[in-house]
């Protein structure tokens, strides 16, 4: 790829020279070849240089899904600095507190949401520079780059593979976000490890509804470069009847979900005349998939491998289920991805064994190359999470998740070791009371939380989101999960409601709840 050591910037850089005809971006009505896209990359990655911004320097991307956001990324590494994508749905004061944490030289951001971020940029004295997308001077801006036969020259190289190439911010709904600092090194092995096991190739469509400021959606961004594969960028799905025509009209074949994604197709099950044949693979982080939505997924792209996968922000991806053994594990987020290791640790700190069943529960760690460097400016929080491994010098990630590994190594997720809740005495892992709700007819979404209780220390409350026409009420709920679960895990109160909360990055958002 490069007679260098690999940076990231270079899946870009490769693509455009080994296939550059090739689709690289589809948004809406907008598409790119890899040629075009890294020429975008490389005038906008002159004009952060000439704007000041310098190699390690932080550049802000504060972007809707779509072409200003992906040629921000790329643009940004070509600079030589660190990329921080943020939610173009943050607002004015969190967005300045983000530029003032990461001391932000550079923002890239949509013209449309000047609203939002001028005020936090004229508060924040680390920046260099503002360029806002979609206006004549940003246009004026790309014009000027230096050029050779081949066309816009690439910046010269700079920078090592353990340099940070990314700052990702976690969501931040146990309180203030924590910027997670990621190398090249670190991103190259996710992409590789990833990569390898999915199979994908140049050949391949990757549709992402997810935000790129979302390190799920992000990695589609990237895996695609890699590969040479084509991706198909939306903004969210909203309507998901409109999704899975864009699903047939480009003929995707790897669709990335999350559970809400999945609650919303499955509205459409029984509504299918779209031709869906196209799609090979589909993926889902985060948890296990829950029956009912392997069910609906094995329903509306019967063609398609499942993959169910389970990661943090802070190593990027912990495991994955084959798909072969998708019936044969149940409720298992599968085995280690490729170059990394993983075991439990019991509250003494030491190694747990796996099996027989499920194996005793533990604290998962993390070992390998995709583990971060630590959180941006927050050494005592970094000093919890990464914990002296196996040989001398290295850090393995205590990632705070509880978990189980049955006789054969595959990983049971638990719950968060700060949301067990703790009623009469036992612990009550709240995931374990949400799959029960899940499996009852009528039941779209769930989530439980502990709530305190004079009696019982903690009473497990569940919010439940029903299927449109189901008639379900707290009653009939509570008496099917009785039957389900242990007496300690049935929920005292079972609240109906339209929706949930969330946070920027579509996961359920607890702290809202309580």
């Amino acid at each position: 790829m490069h007679d260098a050591v690999p940076l990231l910037q270079d899946f870009l850089i490769h693509a455009a020279r080994t296939w550059p005809t090739a689709g690289a971006l589809t948004c809406g009505k907008r598409r790119l070849t890899y040629a075009a896209l890294c020429e975008r990359a490389c005038r906008l990655a002159w004009a952060l240089r000439q704007r000041g911004v310098e190699r390690g320097d932080r550049v802000v991307i504060f972007a809707e899904n779509g072409v200003e956001a992906v040629t921000a990324f790329w643009g940004g590494l070509l600079a030589g600095a660190v990329v921080v994508p943020v939610n173009p749905q943050t607002k004015t004061d969190k967005l300045g507190w983000l530029l003032d944490d990461c001391g932000a030289a550079a923002l890239v951001a949509d013209d449309r949401l000047v609203p939002v971020f001028a005020p936090a940029a004229d508060r924040c004295p680390s920046l260099k520079t503002v360029l806002a997308t979609g206006n004549p001077i940003f246009d004026a801006a790309l014009e000027v780059a230096p050029g050779n036969e081949d066309g816009v020259a690439v910046p010269p190289r700079q920078g090592l593979d353990i340099d940070l190439a990314a700052l990702v911010y976690t969501s931040g709904s146990r309180g203030e976000p924590k910027g997670v600092m990621l190398s090249h090194r670190n991103m190259l092995t996710a992409a590789a490890s990833i990569g390898q096991y999915l199979g994908l190739t140049g050949n391949d469509v990757l549709l992402c509804a997810l935000p790129l400021a979302f390190d799920y959606g992000l990695y589609q961004m990237i895996l695609s470069a890699r590969h040479g594969a084509r991706l198909v960028l939306e903004r969210g799905v909203s309507l998901p009847a409109e999704l899975m025509k864009r699903i047939a009209a480009e003929r995707v074949t790897v669709l990335p979900v999350v559970p809400t994604i999945a609650a919303l197709l499955a509205q459409l099950r029984d509504r299918s005349p779209w031709d869906l044949s196209s799609v090979r693979t589909v993926t889902n982080t985060a948890a296990a998939l829950p029956a009912k939505h392997i069910s609906t997924l094995q329903f509306l792209f019967p063609k398609a491998r499942i993959f169910s996968m389970y990661g943090l922000t802070e190593c990027k991806r912990c495991t994955y289920l084959p798909p072969e053994d998708l019936a044969r594990k149940p409720g298992s987020v599968g085995i280690a991805i490729p170059n990394t290791e993983l075991w439990l640790i019991g509250d003494d700190g030491e190694r747990l064994g796996p099996g027989p069943g499920l194996g005793q529960t533990g604290q998962l760690v993390i070992r390998g190359a995709t583990v971060m460097q630590g959180y941006w400016n927050k050494p005592e929080e970094t000093a919890r999470k990464l914990h002296p491994g196996p040989l001398p010098g290295e850090r393995v990630l205590h990632t705070g998740d509880l978990c189980r590994l049955d006789e054969e190594g595959y990983l049971y997720f638990v719950g968060r070791m700060d949301d067990i809740i703790k009623s009469r005495g036992e612990k009550v892992a709240p995931v374990e009371v949400e799959a029960a709700l899940l499996a009852i007819p009528g039941v779209r979404e769930a989530a439980v939380i502990g709530v305190p209780d004079p009696l019982l220390g903690e009473a497990v409350k569940a919010f439940v989101v029903a299927d449109d026409g189901a008639d379900l009420d707290e009653a009939t709920l509570r008496r099917a999960c009785a039957e389900r679960l242990e007496s300690v895990m049935v929920p005292r109160r079972i609240k109906l409601v339209p929706a949930l909360p969330r946070t920027d990055s579509g996961k359920i958002r607890k702290v809202g709840l309580a």
